[in-house]
């Protein structure tokens, strides 16, 4: 799974990446060295402006799926499974037509001790290249009647080599390549769901073989008292 994340890059830095146009607080955006459940932070869609040209947006969005038709105090799921996203009843409706790109430059995963506490890993490209995790996005009506909330949750998929070594799930990471095909705009034919699903699992195992896993301190394990801007939280335990 996916339960906490890295985004070093600024608002600036995203909009440049990702070629984005269009933007609301997301290009305000700071490095964030935890990223939690329930917190905003940056997505990419893909849109049709007035002129029938494609465009990207960065916006932000909650972490924690939420579609329109659920109830209020139902459950916020923060990762998909790739096997089921497009039959899902939570989910196939935004695998359809709500997909999007959660930039990150890496994730968090715990293995238990010996000591009976969590050892923090931090899994990331090993020259801190920025990583396109597949996302699916919902929105619904904010709840003061202006404007709508976004929300997303992270694809995730049986984990490969890095990410296998500490847990068995891992986000799937797009090519760069990959990341226009997963943001086209517009409703999914029913024949286009496989191919994409298995355009996923084959970029995803590739991107996955150029992970690496560092120990990092426990700093990181709680989310009350840890200092989201401090840089040392993904500092590898070995380091000098």
């Amino acid at each position: 799974m996916c339960g906490r994340y890295v985004l070093q890059l600024d608002g600036e830095g995203l909009l440049h990446s990702y070629v984005a146009t269009k933007q609301d607080r997301a290009g305000e955006w700071e490095p964030v060295y935890s990223v939690a459940p329930r917190t905003k932070a940056p997505v990419v869609r893909e849109f049709v402006d007035d002129d029938g040209e494609v465009q990207r947006s960065l916006e932000l969005a909650r972490w924690g799926l939420h579609p329109a038709w659920a109830k209020a105090q139902g459950p916020r799921p923060i990762n998909a499974r790739l096997e089921t996203v497009a039959t899902n009843g939570m989910f196939r409706g935004s695998f359809s037509s709500g997909r999007a790109v959660v930039p990150m430059t890496g994730y968090y995963e715990w293995v238990e001790a010996d000591d009976g506490g969590k050892d923090p890993f931090f899994i990331h490209h090993p020259d801190g290249q920025l990583l396109h995790a597949a996302g699916l996005t919902a929105a619904c009506k904010a709840e003061d009647g202006e404007g709508w909330d976004v929300t997303f949750t992270i694809v995730t998929r049986e984990a490969r080599d890095a990410g296998g070594e500490v847990h068995d799930r891992m986000p799937v990471f797009l090519t760069e390549d990959a990341v226009g095909d997963w943001l086209v705009p517009g409703k999914l034919e029913p024949e286009q769901k496989e191919p994409l699903l298995a355009q996923l699992d084959q970029v995803s195992t590739a991107m996955a073989a150029e992970l690496v896993t560092v120990p990092v301190d426990r700093q990181v394990n709680n989310v009350r008292t840890l200092d989201r801007t401090d840089p040392s939280l993904i500092a590898p335990l070995d380091a000098d």
